[in-house]
């Protein structure tokens, strides 16, 4: 029983014994607190030197995109909503309006017609085709697509083809010459060549230009008409042309900047094939349905082609592809019941405005097969 009693004793001892050395153990010495010490204020300056590196390159990124944004055109530079990128719903709805514009001054135009309908068509035949119409029933509808046709060709080739930038033709043909030679070079330039030129670019063209360019396209129906601009409910169509071409040439490139993209315009030309990549008929064509070859008999609207080439580097043989965007808006022979004409050249007779010795579709309007 004494042993018992005095073990407990011993083990308490032995504990407090131990107790010293460990409480030693957790004690640095005061010169090793001080190194440490140090050595976390010197960690610490470098995380916030680190820190304010970050920042200022965050700033110098900042900067240089700006700069990137001011040479392509972008948020640098004072914007409309038709320098923004654009996309095919946006293409879609704006071309809707500007057909709505010219299909409303055709109707109006036959409600009132300065002259006979005979007469009007076979102006547009001699100003879009350089055909003679003989035999030819001009009805009330067929004369209004042909009006419809005659001043899509307007807007092709006169405003969106065409790059309008000052109130000058002989500069802005010049201007259009300059961008397809950068285009053929690099087409990255290109792009931010014409974004920043259109930046700049007059904000509608003046009654003196637009008659110009009527006048150019259209002569002898411009006699007719006696030199008026279309204007459809208090708009000048050609205002709203010249607004669309802007927002396709204006905009930045969808590409990623890797490549350029832009726009042209093509109108099928009369008597032309119905190819359905590049057409879209807006009323039923019994011919087609039954298989057999028909034409075109008038657009009412053009179409739209992306023309894109690869940047620099990308191989020797790189060339301009086109893709339609947009079908042009067409009414066949049959269903506004084409009559024959005769060509001034050679005298041979044909279906409506058909001269099968040229291009369906001529420039760089022409769209793929």
């Amino acid at each position: 029983m004494a042993y018992n009693q005095q073990q407990p004793q011993q083990y308490m001892q032995q504990q407090h014994q131990q107790q010293p050395m460990q409480q030693d153990q957790d004690v640095v010495s005061g010169e090793r607190y001080r190194y440490v010490l140090t050595n976390f204020g010197i960690a610490h300056e470098k995380v916030e030197q680190q820190r304010q590196q970050l920042e200022e390159q965050e700033r110098q990124v900042a900067l240089l995109r700006s700069r990137i944004a001011l040479l392509e055109g972008g948020a640098g530079l004072k914007q409309d909503k038709r320098q923004n990128t654009i996309d095919d719903f946006s293409i879609k709805n704006a071309a809707s309006l500007l057909d709505k514009l010219i299909n409303r001054w055709a109707a109006e135009v036959i409600k009132a017609p300065p002259a006979p309908l005979d007469v009007i068509a076979q102006a547009i035949f001699n100003d879009v085709a350089g055909a003679e119409i003989e035999g030819f029933e001009a009805t009330p509808m067929v004369v209004q697509s042909l009006l419809r046709h005659a001043l899509s060709e307007t807007i092709s080739e006169g405003i969106i083809n065409c790059l309008i930038v000052t109130n000058s033709a002989e500069a802005n043909v010049q201007l259009t010459r300059i961008h397809e030679h950068i285009f053929a070079r690099d087409p990255t330039v290109a792009c931010v060549w014409r974004r920043q030129t259109f930046s700049a670019a007059v904000e509608s063209c003046t009654p003196e230009m637009s008659r110009n360019i009527l006048t150019e396209q259209l002569p002898n129906l411009m006699e007719i008409l006696k030199g008026e601009n279309p204007v459809s409910g208090g708009q000048s169509i050609l205002d709203k042309a010249y607004d669309f071409s802007r927002m396709l040439h204006g905009s930045s490139s969808s590409a990623g900047g890797t490549s350029d993209a832009f726009y042209r315009a093509f109108v099928p030309e009369l008597g032309s094939t119905l190819y359905p990549r590049q057409i879209e008929l807006v009323k039923r064509c019994v011919k087609s349905e039954r298989g057999e070859p028909d034409f075109v008999g008038a657009t009412i609207f053009p179409g739209l082609v992306k023309v894109s080439r690869p940047p620099p580097g990308q191989g020797e043989k790189a060339t301009n592809m086109q893709t339609v965007v947009r079908r042009a808006q067409v009414i066949c022979q049959c269903a506004i019941m084409g009559a024959p004409v005769r060509h001034p050249m050679n005298g041979e007779y044909m279906h409506q405005g058909m001269h099968q010795g040229m291009p369906p579709m001529n420039g760089m309007g022409t769209p793929p097969m």
